[in-house]
């Protein structure tokens, strides 16, 4: 291999090139993103960095010099448009061919969006420093959809003293995500901090005054913010031959194609610790993955199939939540330590004879490590 290419420069296409030079790559290596910014860490954007708790430069992933030290050529604010497979070659915005011997493909996601103009969304730095200057005390915000990125920027929105009303279709937020139980006690914390929590109810768009309901009613709001869930950016891999389905599709090596590999959120591949075909946006799964998919492609004759247990963390007022596995579809949730009342407890997830998933809240880490191990091991569910 002489040319590598990594499309998406962020914590997964990073990874993923660190780990092509620390395994011995010597050859031209091609980091290509879309955004001006070198690579920078998004799980600070719905916390530290909307709270002002954090200044921007804080989010750096790798200062100037060891971006350096990579030998890079580093294409920033280039988007890529297309892929050859035969000719191997990606094609940027401008024109530009980036011809490659390996390729992987970390282009992440991007946020859905509601019709109508003028609402945030949070995904890029731009997206939270933007927000962050409209959240003074008395704005009204609405928060449309109460998964973790919206229920994180709603506990901070009323840490800065704004009026805030989360709109959430499900019955109850985050039970696809955490269980039923779970999910109304993370909801009642919303609710005790003054949260104006509406659930069972569709927003269909945004207006200049707030957002409208499936029913006609229009909810009043200075600020809205959708956080509706998030669509892989595969759209420049159409025409390409490559499998998509809700993200690029891989193999248990995270292979799309011979010499071509996924990383990150935008990847949908086989799990075989689980069985199944998963595509996971978290930060921790970005990175693991990138470093998986470079040594698959450095050296495939010794491939090894990626099967982490996957994490994720969420800050949510005084809640610290912390989850290893697969806790979506599970088909039993026991809570194993603690107290839900208090909201400091451990659960574990079953999904048939199995442990697949275990979820803290207010509980120190050394309480779900655990955990962990049970779950990387297959081990069986043993709890009555």
């Amino acid at each position: 291999m002489k040319h590598a290419v990594v499309v998406g420069a962020s914590a997964a296409g990073l990874a993923a090139a660190e780990t092509l030079r620390s395994e011995g790559y010597d050859g031209i290596l091609t980091l290509i993103g879309a955004e001006i910014d070198p690579p920078y860490d998004r799980p600070p954007l719905s916390k530290q960095i909307l709270a002002s708790a954090w200044d921007a430069d804080r989010l750096a992933l790798r200062t100037l010099e060891q971006l350096t030290a990579l030998r890079l050529d580093l294409r920033l604010g280039a988007r890529a448009t297309g892929l050859d497979l035969a000719e191997r070659i990606v094609r940027l915005a401008d024109g530009t061919p980036i011809p490659y011997d390996g390729l992987i493909i970390a282009t992440g996601v991007r946020p859905r969006r509601l019709p109508g103009v003028g609402a945030h969304v949070l995904r890029t730095l731009s997206d939270a420093l933007t927000l962050r200057r409209s959240l003074r005390p008395g704005t009204r915000l609405a928060v449309v959809g109460a998964g973790f990125l919206g229920a994180e920027c709603a506990a901070v929105a009323r840490g800065l003293g704004c009026d805030v009303v989360l709109l959430e279709p499900a019955p109850v937020p985050l039970a696809h995500a955490v269980g039923e139980q779970i999910g109304r006690v993370l909801s009642q914390a919303h609710r005790e901090h003054g949260v104006d929590l509406r659930t069972g109810v569709t927003v269909t768009a945004v207006t200049d005054t707030g957002v409208l309901l499936s029913g006609g009613d229009l909810v009043e709001a200075d600020e809205v913010l959708v956080a509706i869930g998030s669509q892989p950016n595969t759209e420049w891999l159409d025409g390409s031959g490559l499998e998509i389905a809700d993200g690029l599709v891989c193999d248990q090596y995270s292979a799309a194609a011979p010499g071509v590999y996924g990383a990150g959120d935008v990847a949908r591949w086989h799990n075989p610790l689980f069985g199944v075909t998963m595509r996971v946006e978290h930060r921790t799964n970005a990175a693991e993955q990138g470093m998986a998919a470079a040594r698959n492609l450095l050296y495939p004759d010794a491939r090894k199939p990626f099967a982490p247990v996957p994490y994720f963390w969420s800050d949510q007022y005084d809640m610290k939540i912390h989850a290893y596995g697969d806790l979506r579809g599970s088909d039993e949730v026991a809570v194993v330590d603690g107290n839900l009342e208090q909201r400091r407890f451990v659960a574990a997830y079953r999904s048939g004879d199995r442990l697949v998933g275990a979820l803290a809240v207010g509980m120190p880490p050394k309480a779900i490590r655990p955990w962990r191990q049970a779950i990387a091991t297959g081990a069986a569910w043993a709890i009555r």
